[in-house]
């Protein structure tokens, strides 16, 4: 009984140390951005700390099916509709639909559209890099629409600057002592002079960069957050072929296809030609030189250190871009 008592005692206080421990490190683990929270890494090193540009939240209207002038299909970089704000300050009507949603631009994709009463001009198809050529692929295969409709709350505008003085007590309490420990064991590598790269886990991978002070806010700069995944290789022919596929399936409408490249892409491997070709062939907006002409200004936080994401800044570069090829092309 003695035993068993001590025993219990000393189970409570191991468990009200890892409660206390945990309570004191809770902030560490409010996350804003993707690859802080995947790589459990603190926002007070990693967050961006610039301010970005304040956009009205009227430019955030997302128009219905009947009134639209441009349809919006894309993945992550569209759903927030920051990058819409320019075309709707130009008075275009934008309505945006997720890939989750439309799941592929099938043979009847034109057909269905005018079932929904979509009467515009514009179709807009946005991908990022590395999920392009599957998307690609399950549109050419792809016959019949099978649309599932959700409503999304309302889009609000970004923040133009992150409030972290607020301390955040949600999240698990192991996440808050992972988040210790490898801010820990970054230091510890961060100390080391011939410190270049860190493959984390959850595929995140640091980069140092010799500009990244120049480029980014956050108080780590000199190293930045990417993607493990993001591509590394050019597109090859059948990219666009498939793309020439896709269109020939839009009669009546005028396609504008975004591939939005990687952030490694960007910062680390710019030499891809697929962007180029793209703008010859469809009239597609290059991003990848537009965005690098961006890094070689010293643009700071384009993409966000934290995330895989844009910069409001840099979704406000995005939205002109592809205004621009949208007054290029013509109806087929």
């Amino acid at each position: 009984m003695k035993h068993s008592k001590l025993f219990s005692i000393l189970v409570i206080l191991a468990l009200s140390i890892y409660a206390i421990s945990g309570f004191y490190f809770l902030p560490l683990s409010g996350f804003e951005g993707d690859l802080t929270r995947m790589g459990k890494l603190p926002e007070a090193k990693f967050g961006w700390t610039k301010p970005q540009p304040a956009i009205a939240a009227a430019l955030f209207h997302q128009a219905s099916w009947q009134e639209a002038d441009v349809l919006v299909v894309g993945d992550s970089f569209s759903k927030h509709h920051v990058w819409q704000t320019v075309l709707t300050q130009k008075n275009l009507r934008v309505r945006t639909e997720d890939w989750g949603n439309i799941r592929s631009i099938c043979g009847d994709f034109s057909a269905w559209l005018k079932s929904k009463k979509f009467h515009g001009q514009y179709i807009v198809i946005e991908v990022v890099e590395r999920a392009a050529e599957d998307v690609l692929d399950r549109s050419v295969r792809c016959e019949k629409m099978s649309y599932l409709a959700s409503n999304y709350p309302p889009s609000a505008p970004p923040e133009t600057l992150p409030d972290r003085q607020r301390r955040s007590y949600t999240g698990k309490i192991s996440v808050s002592i992972q988040t210790w420990l490898h801010s820990l064991e970054y230091d510890y590598l961060n100390s080391d002079p011939d410190f270049k790269q860190w493959d984390m886990p959850n595929h995140v991978k640091m980069q140092r960069l010799a500009d990244g002070c120049d480029l980014f806010s956050h108080p780590s700069c000199r190293d930045v957050l990417f993607l493990a995944q993001d591509r590394v290789p050019d597109f090859n022919a059948s990219m666009l072929e498939n793309m020439g596929k896709v269109n020939a399936t839009l009669s009546g409408f005028t396609p504008i296809w975004v591939v939005v490249p990687d952030k490694s892409t960007v910062y680390l491997n710019p030499n891809k030609h697929f962007w180029e070709l793209a703008e010859q062939r469809f009239h597609a907006p290059n991003l990848l030189r537009i965005f690098r002409h961006e890094i070689k200004n010293k643009s700071v936080d384009f993409y966000r250190g934290n995330d895989t994401h844009l910069s409001s800044s840099g979704f406000l570069v995005m939205g002109e871009a592809i205004h621009q090829s949208m007054q290029k092309a013509r109806v087929p």
